[in-house]
């Protein structure tokens, strides 16, 4: 099998290059860069989201580097180009556990010559890697940024119940209770979350009739603001009958696959040639690289979180807070109700002390104009 090249400058904007870098805890992962012809500037690392891949930061990177900084962005652990991880559904999860991804990014950042970096910044499931890198390792991020994907804090060990004082587990935010009371509404639902841990989600996405990219172009459109019913509003509670209040996206249908919740959704012709966020040469990148890939990689992030003492290892950092400086913000410009309010409250209170800034969901892709119906950043 040959080796796989770089992503093709073509591809990629002035000062933006592609490269490989070997023995990232055990990867050979592909990067993004810019910012890199002027050493000793401070790193700034972007961690992408599901299904996404370092190129969905293509937009920002020059912009920031400009700003003064050694801009990164990799394909994480079973995305893109990255290799040395398995794509198999049967294998041990750990790989692809929070604190391996974490280690996969202070990896990256030592091999690139950095004991610090200026802050590094996620989008999406990189949001959660992104805090478990505040969390466990503040000396060496100095900021975090966290998007779309707030921050509840580690799991909690019980306290004071020697004493009698109760102890109030945390949500688990897509667990069989809930799930089990969407498939018992009058229109039975599901969590994504839930079917992305599945053994037929992959087959499902990256062999649908329509094709890898025609479910992407479905999938992003169906998120974005571009979607006139993602009509943004808090839930009530957490509770099956709020929680269907949410576009399908998140709360599919029961009987249906992801593929078939967001075909109804597919854009026009016409929308695809006006879309000013997404061209197709851009969206035949993700195509590109999903079709060869599959998804596998990614889903197995959703399913390790599932897995009982991974999670019970999160809780040594019970009652732990960053003390990192640090930014979040909710989904808002899907549209979409902010699912855990009380978490994004949470998140608020104790993980976005010092906050500098504060950057909106992007949908595919993390860029610098601006939509103003739904005040985002778009690319």
């Amino acid at each position: 099998m040959s080796t796989l090249a770089p992503l093709d400058s073509s591809h990629l904007g002035p000062g933006v290059r592609a490269r490989f870098i070997e023995g990232i805890n055990g990867l050979r992962m592909h990067v993004l860069e810019a910012g890199h012809e002027t050493p000793g500037q401070p790193l700034l690392l972007l961690l992408h989201g599901f299904p996404e891949l370092a190129f969905s930061w293509r937009k920002v990177m020059k912009p920031l580097a400009d700003a003064g900084y050694h801009v990164v962005a990799p394909d994480q652990r079973g995305y893109g180009r990255t290799t040395g991880s398995s794509d198999a559904y049967d294998q041990d999860l750990r790989p692809f556990f929070m604190l391996t991804l974490a280690r996969d990014a202070v990896a990256l950042a030592l091999a690139l010559g950095h004991r610090k970096a200026a802050a590094v910044i996620g989008h999406d499931f990189g949001a959660a890697v992104t805090a478990w890198c505040a969390l466990t390792r503040p000396d060496v991020f100095e900021r975090c940024a966290i998007m779309s994907a707030p921050f509840g804090g580690p799991p909690s060990l019980p306290f004071g119940t020697a004493m009698g004082e109760a102890h109030v587990a945390g949500l688990d935010r897509a667990g069989s209770d809930i799930d089990e009371a969407l498939g018992k509404l009058t229109r039975p639902r599901k969590h994504y979350q839930r079917y992305y841990t599945t053994r037929e989600a992959n087959e499902h996405i990256w062999r649908c009739p329509e094709g890898v990219g025609a479910f992407l172009r479905a999938y992003f459109h169906h998120k974005s603001a571009d979607w006139t019913d993602n009509k943004p509003h808090r839930l009530r509670e957490w509770s099956a009958e709020c929680l269907a209040e949410m576009p399908t996206y998140y709360i599919m249908n029961r009987g249906e696959t992801m593929a078939e919740t967001v075909r109804p959704h597919m854009p026009s012709p016409e929308a695809v040639a006006a879309n000013r966020w997404m061209s197709p040469a851009e969206m035949a990148v993700y195509a590109e690289e999903y079709g060869r890939t599959g998804f596998q990689g990614g889903l197995n992030w959703y399913r390790a979180r599932y897995v009982p003492h991974l999670n019970a290892e999160l809780s040594l950092f019970s009652g732990n807070r960053s003390t990192c400086r640090r930014s979040s913000s909710p989904a808002r410009a899907t549209g979409a109700p902010i699912r855990c309010p009380a978490r994004w409250k949470r998140c608020r209170k104790k993980h976005s002390r010092r906050c500098k800034a504060c950057i909106w969901w992007t949908a595919p892709a993390i860029g610098c104009s601006r939509n103003s119906r739904s005040r985002s950043f778009r690319c």
